[in-house]
């Protein structure tokens, strides 16, 4: 759910560096206050915490009590497969 988010955050971002550069004609009074730069600068800040959000999303499952569990796998190459789950502490 965290990549999705991520990937939210960033679209957003690069929305708000579009307006910010201009590319995007919007008449909002709000950026005739605030210069552009610092809307594309927000914009750019954004679409970082999207792709660090995004990156923070591991692999793995939850278990029963909401611990973190990896994949316990037999076999070799294409041949392996999921036989259990190990916790992680």
């Amino acid at each position: 759910m965290k990549g999705v988010t991520g990937y939210a955050v960033s679209i957003a971002g690069l929305g708000v560096m579009a307006v910010g550069f201009n590319m995007i004609p919007v008449k909002w009074e709000i950026l005739n206050i605030v210069p552009t730069k610092y809307v594309s600068g927000v914009g750019l800040a954004l679409v970082g915490i999207g792709i660090f959000i995004a990156l923070m999303d591991k692999g793995g499952r939850k278990g029963k009590n909401g611990e973190d569990e990896v994949p316990i796998y037999e076999g070799v190459g294409r041949s392996r497969r999921v036989v259990g789950y190990r916790k992680v502490k």
